[in-house]
């Protein structure tokens, strides 16, 4: 049974970013973009790169992606959406949603910001909510490349108090639960569909500082969740994951997910029915109409990493099935998390999800303002990747004893006592063997730049 508190934390947000940032797709080709491979499920996958028009007309029905237990491949289906919000209801939901921060590592502008929302918690179960989204964060970023990379995202935690605690749907499809966001298992008749009212998680999600990722957790053992890839947004994302909170695989469903809203990456998965694929190359980085032997002649997709080894199992070629079609297209490996939940990313995977990390965040940042001048005995401290090589210069030379180092003043990287403006700058580069394409390595670079008076 879950702990009751009456403890609820608050705090007082920074202004929320409103567009996304794209600056790092530009010029990485396929990782970059995300375009559906099956005109049957053209609407399965939204594009998430850039911000969505507003929409004027109200949708009548989602597509999403669902996911029937651990170890098993995903499904897709639609189901009808929430009718828009009513007065009442946008009242309410204008006086709740306190923002708690649970990690934060740097600016929203530096930083990727992913944004969770509870469901199915009181009042006094806020610090319950809280508690699960540490967990759930700690088990997402326990897979790679995540756990190379926890440095560069923020986590907030959004409440939404419920009249109830509990979802609808849990155990059985005849409970029913008064909850903020309407979490609900057998949505659509599926058990293990874990469907939410979009518009009130929109409205929620707005309160954050800035979301990049949107990630519902509703209160409950049971496992299930779901994909809306196709929800357009005027708030900074397109798409919602949902999950259960307290069970262990769950996290597996979002991890999923932002396979296909980070990393741009195609379901590798079929139906097992006897579909061909026939139309043209697809956009996606993990999917081919060419064989290995093609795609080395013709240095295309994920020829660099044919015939190593994979994290996921296996070497990396070219499997035939993916896409939802039996035949016609090629994934790099047998099993991987975008065919089978449980699995790890395989390396071309791997690098789509560093594209897609830093297209938010930076390879570098630091809290000391760079638009005011330093002294000779300011500190200077910054973060950086990793795997990120850093260098520091004074006046453009290099000063190689501080190769490395994240924190440092003018005085002791040798800036002079003169009485003149020197200028100090830091320089990362994050050399992972994580990405082998060249234009996405040049990409992976950031460089800080303060003027020292002495």
């Amino acid at each position: 049974m879950r702990k009751n508190t009456s403890i609820r934390t608050t705090s007082t947000p920074t202004p929320r970013r409103l567009s996304r940032r794209t600056g790092i797709s530009a010029g990485i080709g396929a990782v970059a973009l995300f375009a559906t491979v099956a005109a049957t499920v053209a609407t399965a996958q939204g594009a998430i790169g850039t911000p969505a028009p507003p929409q004027h007309n109200q949708p009548t029905t989602h597509h999403v992606e669902y996911f029937t237990g651990a170890g098993t491949h995903p499904r897709q289906t639609t189901v009808p959406a929430p009718k828009p919000l009513s007065r009442s209801e946008k009242a309410a939901i204008a006086s709740d949603g306190d923002v708690t921060p649970i990690v934060q590592n740097g600016p929203v502008d530096k930083k990727l910001d992913v944004v969770f929302i509870g469901d199915g918690y009181t009042a006094s179960q806020q610090e319950d909510f809280h508690d699960d989204v540490r967990a759930k964060w700690a088990k997402i970023t326990a897979v790679e490349p995540y756990a190379s990379y926890t440095g560069l995202f923020n986590v907030w935690a959004v409440d939404a108090v419920s009249n109830e605690s509990g979802v609808s749907g849990d155990p059985t499809q005849d409970v029913v639960r008064d909850t903020a966001l309407d979490s609900a298992f057998f949505c659509d008749g599926t058990e293990r569909l874990l469907c939410v009212d979009t518009g009130k998680v929109e409205s929620y999600a707005s309160k954050a500082p800035a979301g990049d990722l949107v990630v519902v957790l509703s209160n409950s053992t049971k496992y299930g969740g779901a994909g809306y890839n196709d929800v357009s947004s005027q708030v900074g994302y397109d798409g919602i994951a949902t999950a259960s909170s307290d069970n262990d695989q769950s996290d597996q469903i979002a991890v999923h997910e932002t396979g296909h809203s980070l990393g741009k990456l195609a379901d590798e998965y079929d139906y097992g029915q006897d579909g061909t694929y026939t139309g043209p190359e697809p956009a996606q980085a993990n999917l081919t109409t060419l064989s290995a032997d093609q795609m080395t002649a013709q240095q295309q997709k994920w020829y660099r990493w044919i015939g190593q080894q994979s994290p996921d199992g296996g070497t990396v070629g070219a499997y035939e099935g993916g896409g939802y079609y039996q035949y016609g297209l090629n994934r790099p490996t047998e099993n991987s998390i975008m065919r089978t939940l449980g699995r790890e990313f395989n390396l071309p995977g791997r690098e789509a999800m560093i594209a897609g990390f830093y297209r938010y965040a930076s390879v570098l940042t630091s809290p000391v303002a760079t638009d005011r001048p330093l002294t000779r005995k300011d500190r200077i401290r910054i973060t950086a990747s990793p795997s990120a090589q850093v260098k520091w210069y004074v006046d453009g030379h290099e000063t190689k004893s501080s190769r490395g180092r994240k924190t440092v003043t003018p005085r002791t990287l040798g800036v002079p006592a003169d009485g003149r403006t020197h200028t100090v700058t830091v320089k990362a580069t994050d050399r992972t063997d994580a990405v082998r394409d060249p234009a996405l390595r040049k990409l992976l670079f950031g460089s800080l730049k303060w003027r020292v008076v002495s």
